[in-house]
């Protein structure tokens, strides 16, 4: 086992590293920018080494300084937590040549499923089902247009390199094909510096269903069930849970098992997140983030583990602790994505926090690094924490989650808890009934 490790991150994800390092016994080092001087992180590491100022290209991303970080301290190993350098091969190898461990899979394996286009090829490879669209890239509208014309419209157009939604348009018709490839291309080239894009069939009203999987680089891994991530705003995801509405146990440990075998052939080391749509029974494969994602917390609360010392515990090289049968999913669990943001217009609201109660109770959990008189600085996500609830039954979980909210008060900031409270009130929401277009219409007839 590491006995130091950096956590190349911020906010909540870093103190939730801190958590795990902290039960296991290992010392922690949090690196921060100028603006974080004060974050709870900070404040709880055992060490902690200033690398930057507020703009995160100078700080969270700065390779040289988080490798100067862990030369000073003595960090056997970097946690890099999600976003940031969470998935950069670059990074990854960088930390390989210096003899620093990156808490995470290979860079290569980074890099292959970076690439959405590689990410799909490998996917079909492994026998994952994937949506029909294109081979591999396309240059031209002529080539998108021969692509679309052969699986037929609704097409969607995405970045390669893309994530966050950017560079993703949808042609409904060959007339508007030539404006969807051309927006795509120019948005991904200003975001990723890549504009290459690809053709995908375009689902008219898909779930978002991901699957957990850990892996131990031996030829070992299983999967912990999937979430539904259906709920999203601008392809952001706002709500999850675990297990999904939309499925049974027959479909569940079949697609589960179908990825789990996919990543051992792999050698896939750590934890994943294989991302599907899924319509009219069908799953097709989107794209695989190649780290912890946020919202690994409901995994954790139908399955009793916790992710983040799986992913250390594999990291130093033990073996997986348990197999795919002593797995077992109990109950149901929520996140609710807190933001600092209007709840209706989404404008971000930066600020200082007056006052924080937190919800508690029976099934109730908030991962936040919020404390009253912290300062939330403008430059960063406006993710400021996390509210998760359990409970036996979707039903029971729903209306704890209902209490819980109106339990969580942030004062002299703009949260997002208001939206989740009137979610609470539609009957879709309430029967399960929602796709990833749901929350769109949903805020569209709000306004």
């Amino acid at each position: 086992m590491f006995e130091k490790v950096l956590i190349a991150n911020r906010g909540e994800i870093a103190l939730r590293v801190l958590r795990a390092c902290r039960e296991l016994g290992i010392q922690t080092v949090a690196v921060h920018s100028t603006a974080d001087a004060e974050a709870m992180h900070v404040r709880l590491a055992d060490e902690s080494v200033c690398i930057g100022p507020p703009p995160a290209r100078d700080s969270y991303l700065n390779i040289p300084s988080i490798v100067a970080a862990c030369e000073i301290t003595g960090a056997e190993a970097v946690h890099p937590g999600y976003g940031f350098l969470s998935e950069n091969a670059r990074f990854a190898g960088i930390l390989a040549e210096h003899g620093i461990k990156f808490i995470g899979p290979s860079a290569e394996h980074i890099r292959i499923m970076g690439d959405k286009i590689e990410a799909k090829r490998t996917a079909k490879a492994l026998g994952i089902p994937v949506v029909p669209g294109s081979e591999g890239g396309v240059a031209t509208v002529d080539e998108a247009r021969k692509v679309a014309s052969d699986i037929g419209y609704p097409v969607i157009i995405k970045a390669t390199a893309g994530g966050g939604g950017r560079g993703m348009k949808v042609a409904r018709s060959e007339s508007e094909l030539e404006t969807a490839v051309n927006t795509a291309q120019s948005e991904a080239k200003a975001a990723f510096g890549n504009g290459d894009v690809y053709v995908e069939k375009y689902l008219e009203k898909p779930r978002h269903i991901e699957i957990q999987v850990l892996g131990d680089g031996k030829g070992n891994a299983v999967h912990l069930g999937e979430r539904d991530c259906s709920l999203q705003r601008r392809h952001q995801k706002v709500w999850e849970e675990a297990l999904s509405p939309a499925l049974n146990a027959q479909q569940r440990s079949s697609i589960g098992s179908r990825v789990a075998k996919a990543m051992a052939e792999l050698g896939y080391e750590g934890v994943g997140t294989i991302e599907f749509l899924y319509e009219n029974g069908e799953f097709y494969f989107i794209e695989m983030n190649t780290r912890l994602q946020v919202e690994h917390p409901v995994t954790e609360s139908i399955t009793g583990l916790d992710l983040v010392q799986e992913q250390i515990r594999v990291a130093s090289g033990s073996d997986l602790q348990f197999t795919q049968e002593s797995i077992t999913f109990s109950g149901h669990a929520i996140e609710c994505r807190i933001n600092a943001e209007n709840p209706t217009t989404f404008a971000p609201s930066p600020g200082r926090v007056d006052a924080v109660h937190f919800p508690g109770g029976l099934g109730v959990r908030v991962d936040s690094a919020l404390y009253s008189g912290y300062r939330i600085p403008p430059y960063y996500d406006s993710l400021i924490g996390k509210l998760i609830v359990s409970g036996k039954t979707r039903t029971e979980c729903m209306m704890r989650l209902r209490r819980a909210l109106g339990e969580f008060v942030v004062e002299g900031i703009e949260t997002t808890i208001p939206l989740f409270q009137q979610l609470l009130a539609e009957p879709d929401i309430i029967d399960g009934q929602y796709d990833i277009h749901w929350l769109e219409h949903f805020l569209a007839r709000s306004a």
